[in-house]
């Protein structure tokens, strides 16, 4: 995954998420996400630091709810 933009699918498997959970934390937790047309895109430097930071904090919420 040395792409510079990764698609839903790809930042998914990456954190070993589902795809509903990438939506969610985009609606509801601020993950960094960019929308090209009909598509979003992530920067996984962008991610990895939303992870580390804050971010992580909140996604915690949702995989306590058994995602």
């Amino acid at each position: 995954m040395d792409e510079k933009w990764l698609s839903v699918e790809d930042i998914a498997k990456y954190l070993g998420v589902t795809r509903d959970t990438i939506y969610k934390w985009i609606n509801n937790k601020s993950m960094p996400a960019h929308k090209v047309s009909r598509k979003w895109l992530f920067d996984k430097p962008e991610v990895d630091e939303w992870v580390r930071g804050n971010g992580s904090n909140q996604a915690s919420d949702v995989f306590s709810e058994g995602e």
